[in-house]
């Protein structure tokens, strides 16, 4: 006989007006109608949740508390009384998607296969309850199989770290193999584009500021050759080799390499825009046009694309780097993550 369920939980929560995480006693959630029931095993610790804690101008849908964590892996415990097609069963692993739209045929987002974007829709760990807890609820739409061959905790960080590069890489700048692409960072997200566009076969050029991360992509297979020496310039690099970039993948986004990707890329070349660690920066009107550039911005990925990077994860074309830490530690690795002390993806893992 299965065990029962409890009444409460304690959840890591943000309140509005306050930028730390609040650990607090909330009743366990119910799934809707088209819901689902998870047993939370494995949550993703993302950069971004320090954004969602300081950051008090945020989208309308944001609630005054809520539960963090965006990226989960779980165990499916229960379906909502509407939730009949469908070949997942109670016990399956699963992968949960933060935003998988709301699917209405009205909406102005979904109608048009954007529903990472859709506003209408849950959205889990941002602004609205999330994965840092030991259950969670979500729709049946971002539940996702995880295959054999891959561990809850590199699942649940491939619903963002890996996914959001591989709809950037795939579906927005639309890499080939007959590219030279120049990539900027190989952080949480960073590493795992260079796999994705390694996989691909195009010629990658690669900097970071660290040289851990450099010699990480020496092990992957990168040519010595095609690795910017760390406090090298990016621009003397490509101008001394000779090298015509056809696409820059920025998962940085800071003042330096937004500037310096509008100078090293080709005329008629792509800047593909990912990272945003300065909030602001300068397009170079004039270098823009006279290049005539392509300037594409990416945000997180689509159920489908989950599907396939777990996949690539299963198959090994994919290794997420992934440390494992537990649920009560969120605000250390989360202030690791900001110091830089932390490099790849903390999951928090929890007991069965």
């Amino acid at each position: 006989m299965a065990a029962a369920l409890p009444k409460t939980m304690f959840a890591w929560r943000k309140h509005k007006g306050n930028p730390e995480p609040i650990w607090e006693e909330v009743p366990l959630p119910t799934p809707s109608p088209t819901g689902v029931l998870i047993k939370i095993l494995a949550s993703g610790v993302c950069r971004s949740d320090h954004s969602l804690l300081t950051l008090e101008k945020q989208a309308d849908w944001f609630q005054p508390k809520w539960t963090l964590g965006h990226e989960g892996c779980g165990r499916i415990v229960e379906f909502g009384s509407d939730v009949k097609d469908t070949t997942l069963k109670v016990g399956d692993i699963v992968a949960l998607h933060s935003v998988p739209g709301c699917g209405g045929p009205d909406c102005p987002e979904c109608s048009r296969d954007l529903p990472q974007i859709c506003e209408r829709s849950h959205h889990s760990g941002i602004g609205q309850d999330g994965y840092y807890a030991p259950y969670a609820a979500i729709d049946i739409r971002g539940v996702v199989l995880v295959p054999d061959g891959v561990s809850p905790a590199e699942a649940a960080v491939a619903t963002d770290a890996v996914n959001t590069a591989y709809h950037a890489i795939h579906r927005r700048g639309e890499i080939k193999a007959t590219e030279t692409v120049f990539l900027f960072g190989l952080g949480g997200l960073g590493f795992n584009a260079l796999q994705i566009i390694h996989n691909i076969g195009a010629r990658v050029i690669v900097s970071d500021i660290k040289q851990q991360r450099l010699d990480e992509a020496l092990k992957l297979g990168i040519p010595e050759g095609d690795i910017v020496p760390v406090g090298k310039s990016p621009v003397e690099f490509v101008a001394e080799r000779g090298l015509l970039i056809d696409t820059v993948a920025d998962f940085v986004g800071t003042h330096q390499t937004f500037n310096d990707a509008q100078e090293i890329v080709r005329r008629g070349g792509k800047l593909l825009c990912i990272g945003s660690i300065d909030g602001e920066n300068t397009v170079q009107m004039k270098t823009g046009t006279r290049k005539r550039l392509s300037y594409i911005f990416s945000y997180g990925g689509q159920v489908s694309d989950l599907k396939e990077v777990l996949d690539l994860i299963a198959k090994g074309v994919i290794r997420p780097q992934v440390r494992h830490g537990k649920l009560e530690d969120f605000p250390t690795v989360l202030r690791g993550l900001e110091e830089g002390k932390i490099d790849g993806r903390v999951a928090l893992i929890q007991e069965e």
